[in-house]
This record gives structure tokens, C-alpha cells and sequence, in this order.
């Protein structure tokens, strides 16, 4: 049974990646509409003001999820021209422009840095991309990702890509995320799964170590985190009910992250619709839908650093 993001009717998924190098991408095919939360602080984005309740272009043909800082949203260049030669995109009167938003992670220091996501590596995502129970772990964007960075990488915990799906109603809500997070990842109970390690290898917890003043955080990796997420749903939400759903998604960071939001993660959290038109939502409806997302987003989490 698949109970990954692909179980949703409409959503098309792949991964790509360089073991060496530590670093891969993860496409999500549509078409659907999206919109897009950023809570982050150092986010690496590309085409995000395209997928505003207010902008022109209703529906996006796939968001795209990278490792390679800056560097790897070259791979989206792969994933326009994989959708262009499938007469995929916008109609421009000149011909079709593929609309792609993507989001990056900082891997550059797990494995080769002058190897990064490129346009091949996002071809490659698409070509690989179907509906089959998406692979997790170290794969896809999550091939290089690390939680836990209080102490410095070498007290980090390997991250990756988790996902998951769940009924909500007649609707499939499913989610995947990229952990690559500077803070913890805690379970239902509180309990670090994986995050920042002292020299005898114990979970030092850095909420607390953080909240008490007893550590300072080494501030020349810092800036290595980031959790990347997309809500997808076949339920038929508008543009402005899925920005609603991925602003609340956002509570099922806070609840598996910790600390989360920081200074230093630029965490990005899309929400698209495979639904052909946005139907009328009572917002007792998009509640139940929201809850889902949350629901589904912390099992993705979690299972990005257990798998």
C-alpha cells in the first residue's frame, strides 16, 4: 500500500542524486495550483512570486526541492526543459513557458562542494518521478541533509527525506519533507530521535541547552539548515486556502523541530491542489483538511531522519 506522497490522485514524484557528492533533488510533478509559506530566515528560492493567490499564472507544472545552496536551483533549468519538450506550461501566444518554484537546502559540506544539483540531476528527477511509494531517506534533496548542528557537524545526525498520506474525508492529503534542520527532531512523547550528539555520542537536547545559556552554538556552520516541505492534496482548494493550509503546516514543524524557525533554517512549506477546479471551502472544512497536513508533515519529518 502506498502511503506516500504519490498516493495522492495527480502527484508525480522522483529523485535524483550524486552518493559521492552528498547532494541530490526531488521533483514533484503536477500540474496543480500552489502556494507557497516561508517561515525561514536564509531561504534559497526561485520563481515563488509566481504562485501568489494574486499572480496571473493559476496553476504551476512542478515544484522542485534541491540540495546545492544557490548553486543547485540549476537543476530547475533540467525540470523546464524536461516539461517544455512534453508541450507542458503557461500559454504565452509564443508558446508554453513551464512554471517551476523550487527550494534549496545547504548540503555543500557533506560530500563535494564543486559537485551540486544541475540540470541534468533535474531531468533525471523527472524522468524517475511516478506514482510509486516514494523512496526515503538519503535520497532525492535529503541525500546530503543533517539535523542536530548545536555542537558543529561532527555531532550532527543524518537527516533525509520522509514521506507520508492519509485519508481526510474523501480527500488524500500526503506531504514530503526535506530535514535538514539546525535544531532536534523529536517524536510524539518528546523524545529526540535524532539531532546534536556530545563526544559520547548522547543527545545533548538543544532546546534546552540553548533556553539555559550552557551552550553557544557554533556559529561558523550556522548557516548549513534548512526543512523543506510540500503539502499536496487532491481536495479542490483555491490558491488563498492552500497558502491558509501551508501557513498552518507550519505547526508540524514547530512540533517535531526544536528549536524551530531559527535565525539560521530557511524553511520553506509549499501546498498545491491536483483538483481540475478550487471549489467554495467552509472554514470547518479547511480546518479538517489543515489538521490532516499537519498529521501527515510530522510522519514525514519523522521518517526523513528514521529512514
Amino acid at each position: 500500500m502506498n502511503r506516500t506522497i504519490t498516493a495522492v490522485p495527480g502527484i508525480r514524484a522522483g529523485h535524483a542524486h550524486d552518493t559521492d557528492a552528498r547532494t541530490g533533488c526531488t521533483v514533484v510533478l503536477g500540474p496543480f495550483r500552489a502556494a507557497v509559506h516561508v517561515p525561514g530566515f536564509a531561504t534559497g528560492t526561485r520563481e515563488l512570486h509566481a504562485i501568489q493567490p494574486t499572480s496571473l499564472v493559476e496553476r504551476v507544472d512542478a515544484v522542485l526541492l534541491t540540495g546545492g545552496s544557490a548553486f543547485g536551483l540549476a537543476a530547475a533549468d533540467g525540470v523546464v526543459q524536461w516539461l517544455e519538450e512534453r508541450n507542458a506550461g503557461f500559454e504565452t501566444g509564443a508558446g508554453r513557458v513551464p512554471v517551476v518554484p523550487a527550494a534549496v537546502l545547504f548540503d555543500l559540506a557533506e560530500g563535494r562542494p564543486d559537485l551540486r544539483p544541475d540540470a541534468a540531476m533535474g531531468r533525471a528527477a523527472c524522468d524517475r518521478a511516478g506514482t510509486q511509494p516514494l523512496a526515503e531517506g538519503a535520497v532525492g534533496a535529503g541525500t546530503g541533509a543533517t539535523v542536530g548542528k548545536l555542537l558543529g557537524r561532527a555531532g550532527a545526525s543524518r537527516g533525509g527525506i520522509g514521506s507520508w498520506a492519509q485519508r481526510c474525508g474523501a480527500w488524500t492529503i500526503g506531504a514530503i519533507a526535506a530535514v535538514n534542520a539546525f535544531g532536534d527532531v523529536v517524536d510524539a512523547d518528546g523524545r529526540i530521535v535524532a539531532g546534536a550528539r556530545d563526544a559520547s555520542g548522547r543527545f545533548v537536547d538543544s532546546m534546552k541547552q540553548l533556553g539555559s545559556g550552557a551552550a553557544t552554538p557554533d556559529f561558523s556552520q550556522t548557516h548549513t539548515n534548512t526543512t523543506l516541505a510540500v503539502i499536496a492534496t487532491d481536495a479542490p482548494l483555491s490558491r488563498t486556502a492552500l497558502h491558509a493550509l501551508a501557513q498552518a503546516a507550519a505547526a508540524a514543524f514547530a512540533a517535531r523541530i526544536r528549536p524551530v524557525f531559527t535565525p539560521f533554517d530557511g524553511d520553506v512549506i509549499f501546498a498545491v491542489s491536483t483538483a481540475d477546479e478550487p471549489a467554495a471551502h467552509s472554514p470547518g472544512g479547511l480546518l479538517a483538511v489543515s489538521a490532516a497536513a499537519q498529521q501527515v508533515l510530522e510522519t514525514a519529518i519523522l521518517r526523513g531522519v528514521q529512514a
